[in-house]
């Protein structure tokens, strides 16, 4: 019932498009040159066009040469066709060029551009230690190395347009349901998780922390007079927005001091992150995650098809966007996991959190629908979640657990009771939040997703650091 309503609500407002304004001189003529992806869409054009972008094969003939190029704009490659006498001297593989000529449809039907001219904008000396190799498919391992060229690759491009796609269909969906976009801070005071797992954060000039010295203040926390961090969640900044403006959402950089160099960690990620004002039950978190992570999919299969099937291959389609996700609480899930403890080999008891490979069997074991794993114990849950009703020993919470990656998303009921709350408070330096339940308090719950792992989902990346252009993790920070 909640989800058909969120459906009626998005077709009754529509998605907020910009409004129709007129492209200055200026921006007309800039835009006025063809992109790969336009001169594969427009098959009956047959006017004067102009391109740009890299080689990535090239055929030197005696009377013709031929060659491909890519501008990013699509996961296809145009075939450019010119007389040899025509070629510039120093085109190479890899070099940037400014194509003019006319499109053609050959009797196969594919589109190429006979050129009339082409000029080399900036030529690429592959044998001064060019890293790439253009009959030769790079693992992604090799291509982490290059952080600064990769996006010439078509792996990774094609992940990068998806992620773009679905950047934009969070945004769209959000709006879509009247929430307003908050730009959480990504300088802290607060450890949200209270894992203590963040960065702390203080000038790097000595020189500006004694000349901003205070009696009784460490020297170190001189500048802020606290400690800072980077944050590692908006969410509790998210629940003060929501106490007054009832339907908020983030979507930002977070950052976590794990030392973790797995397939499934990064030190800088992007989370999405909701909180709803007037929210008593969990339900009602639960279908805003499901409802947001099907429209972001459908939106990227409509923009980047090519992208997505050029990833998972044409055998493997995502097969749950139409099916309902799954609902179990944590102690079927255990119970369903230990009889099938012969497919683990890390022990699990009642009462623990679940490790990556029982979130992986689990999902398996619901043949590879996500699902939602509710009503935690409250000893392996952020003090900030909700008590059960029925069960004090339990909190109204939930995972989210895809295929590839396990746990995608995490939420819960917020605490909202005064006293129980200050009874779990961990540091007197949240009394502000504290005192959101003191003064005209009301039920809140929220979510974040983690965007990168969602891209694993969508993309079929096993690692995360491929999800995400300049990747952070432990012993790497270059860039």
């Amino acid at each position: 019932m909640v989800a058909s309503a969120l459906g009626a609500l998005r077709g009754l407002r529509g998605l907020r498009a910009w409004g129709a304004q007129p492209l200055s001189p200026c921006l007309r003529r800039c835009l006025a040159k063809y992109t790969v992806a336009d001169a594969l869409r427009h098959r009956d054009n047959t006017d004067t066009a102009i391109l740009r972008g890299w080689v990535k094969s090239l055929r030197i003939q005696k009377k013709y040469t031929f060659l491909d190029i890519n501008d990013g704009s699509s996961n296809e490659k145009l075939q450019v066709f010119l007389p040899t006498e025509k070629t510039p001297d120093n085109l190479s593989w890899g070099s940037s060029i400014e194509v003019t000529g006319h499109l053609s449809t050959t009797p196969r039907g594919q589109i190429e551009l006979i050129a009339d001219h082409i000029t080399v904008v900036g030529d690429c000396k592959v044998t001064d230690g060019y890293p790439f190799n253009s009959k030769q498919n790079h693992p992604p391992e090799y291509l982490r190395q290059y952080l600064h060229m990769r996006t010439r690759t078509k792996y990774i491009s094609s992940i990068f347009r998806i992620r773009d796609a679905a950047t934009r269909a969070v945004y769209q969906y959000f709006n879509s349901l009247d929430y307003i976009n908050i730009h959480t801070p990504i300088l802290t005071s607060n450890d949200c998780e209270g894992a203590g797992e963040m960065f702390r954060v203080e000038p790097e000039n000595a020189k500006t922390l004694l000349k901003m010295y205070t009696e009784g203040v460490p020297a170190e926390q001189a500048y802020f007079n606290t400690k800072a961090f980077l944050t590692v969640s908006g969410q509790l900044h998210l629940e003060a927005a929501a106490h007054g403006l009832s339907r908020v959402y983030t979507f930002g950089p977070t950052f976590r001091a794990e030392n973790s160099k797995s397939r499934m960690h990064l030190s800088e990620f992007y989370m999405i992150e909701a909180e709803t004002a007037f929210v008593s039950d969990l339900k009602d978190v639960i279908v805003v995650i499901e409802d947001l992570v099907k429209f972001v999919t459908n939106s990227v299969l409509s923009s980047c098809e090519g992208d997505v099937l050029s990833l998972r291959g044409e055998n493997n389609a995502i097969d749950w966007l139409d099916k309902p996700f799954i609902k179990i609480t944590y102690d079927e899930a255990v119970d369903l996991i230990l009889k099938n403890k012969h497919k683990f080999k890390i022990p699990l008891e009642i009462g623990q959190a679940l490790r990556k490979e029982h979130e992986l069997l689990l999902v398996e074991l619901m043949n590879g629908t996500p699902t939602f794993v509710i009503n935690w114990p409250k000893e392996i849950k952020p003090f900030y979640m909700r008590s059960l009703r029925e069960d004090d020993t339990k909190v109204a919470a939930l995972d989210l657990l895809a295929p590839i990656t396990g746990e995608i998303a995490g939420g819960s009921l917020r605490e909202n009771n005064y006293e129980n709350l200050k009874k779990k408070l961990p540091s007197p330096d949240l009394n502000w939040y504290l005192e959101l339940r003191k003064f005209g308090s009301t039920p809140t719950g929220g979510f974040g997703l983690g965007f990168e792992r969602y891209l694993q989902l969508i993309c079929n990346v096993t690692n995360i650091k491929d999800t995400i252009p300049f990747p952070r993790w432990p012993h790497n920070c270059s860039m």
